[in-house]
């Protein structure tokens, strides 16, 4: 029996066929905004609707009716409804979940717009899918060259060819609006295809060609996230991060959309925080605000106001002891209950010296040496009638 094997690294998914056209391979390899199925374990249950989700290029999906009944599962290829001809896409989810997702994206169920799935994907489809494929960024870059030629104040920054090789979806990134007309004629003649042209943001750019974060994992808006919600600085000053651009930008050369993560916890920890840019007095002086851990629940102070030396921890119970009495008019005599704060890091070091040591071994081995000796006592006055 002949086996196809068909691996789309620019799809990332993969899928072996046989000569029948059945896929061998149920599972979709790739984390573009995938959705966990929790029902899996459940088998094979009967689904009140048609509808299922096919994946396209990275984070394209669309949902479809299976009007044929098609016995389909996760990581099948199948050929859909395109206007104009067909397209290949990549089973992503199916079940009831998938009604759950419709609802996510305010997309109807009975909505009569839906485009349905044809057949699963044959042999022929594949092929011409994985020629379709390998022309994608050639195109990309005759098209950047031929926008350059025309002036054009764009950016192409991806290729989605149709399964069919009819038309290509060119996704680009302007800052300002673009004549186009002109570029898709030469194209037009260029590729002889049918030529669609969709504006894409910076986020949504980063989101479809993906890539590695800092944090060393995949890019969340092309793994998970969804909704791009806007993000300012206010929040990492919230968190008390580096106001540093170039820490601050991600790939798409936007604030990181993780800033937005923990801001909501650092607000709640911050409301019963006292104000931190008043001044403490006291009869040793005045201190000033330096910076606070606001999940520890430490703020530091010092007696210069562009000083981090000689810096006093205090929790936010005593600042507002302060503060209470600075506007009774009084003052303490310093600032007490300063706390004594000991990183993880400084902990295992002080164990690690202490376990290092060379005389560690010297206790232990006195007591078991004592041990000894009286035993050897004993038995040396132990006869052999004395046993008792």
């Amino acid at each position: 029996m002949n086996r196809y094997k068909m691996t789309t690294n620019s799809r990332g998914c993969s899928a072996i066929l046989t000569d029948t056209g059945q896929s061998q391979q149920k599972s979709c390899s790739c984390n573009c905004l995938n959705v966990y199925d929790w029902l899996s374990d459940l088998g094979n249950l009967d689904s009140k609707h048609d509808i299922v989700e096919i994946r396209f290029k990275n984070t394209r999906k669309g949902f479809y009716r299976n009007i044929n009944k098609l016995m389909l599962e996760k990581g099948d290829i199948v050929a859909v409804e395109s206007s104009p001809g067909h397209d290949l896409g990549i089973v992503s989810l199916r079940g009831e979940l998938v009604l759950e997702q419709m609802k996510k994206y305010k997309v109807s169920p009975n909505e009569e717009n839906l485009k349905k799935i044809y057949r699963k994907a044959k042999p022929a489809d594949i092929d011409k899918w994985k020629e379709a494929i390998a022309m994608e960024i050639p195109t990309m870059l005759k098209a950047r060259e031929i926008t350059e030629s025309l002036g054009l104040n764009m950016k192409i920054g991806d290729v989605e060819y149709q399964g069919d090789k009819t038309k290509a979806i060119f996704y680009y990134i302007s800052e300002e609006r673009v004549d186009f007309r002109e570029l898709i004629k030469v194209m037009a003649d260029e590729f002889r295809i049918r030529i669609e042209m969709r504006q894409v943001g910076a986020r949504q750019e980063a989101g479809r060609i993906g890539g590695i974060g800092a944090c060393g994992r995949q890019l969340c808006c092309s793994s998970w996230l969804t909704n791009f919600t806007s993000v300012t600085t206010n929040a990492a000053r919230v968190q008390e991060i580096s106001l540093n651009p170039q820490k601050l930008a991600g790939q798409c050369s936007k604030l990181k959309c993780c800033i937005n993560y923990e801001v909501d916890i650092y607000n709640d920890a911050k409301k019963d925080f006292p104000d931190l840019n008043q001044i403490l007095e006291t009869m040793e002086g005045r201190y000033f605000f330096q910076k606070a851990d606001i999940l520890k629940r430490i703020i530091w102070y010092s007696d210069k106001p562009d000083s981090t030396l000689n810096m006093i921890s205090l929790n936010p119970e005593r600042v507002k002891e302060v503060l209470e009495l600075n506007g009774k008019g009084n003052k303490p005599l310093k600032l007490l209950e300063q706390i004594d704060v000991v990183t993880e890091k400084e902990k295992h070091a002080d164990d690690f010296l202490i376990n290092d040591s060379i005389s560690r071994f010297d206790e232990k081995g006195n007591v078991a040496k004592k041990k000894k000796k009286k035993r050897k006592k004993k038995n040396k006055f132990k006869g052999p009638g004395n046993e008792g």
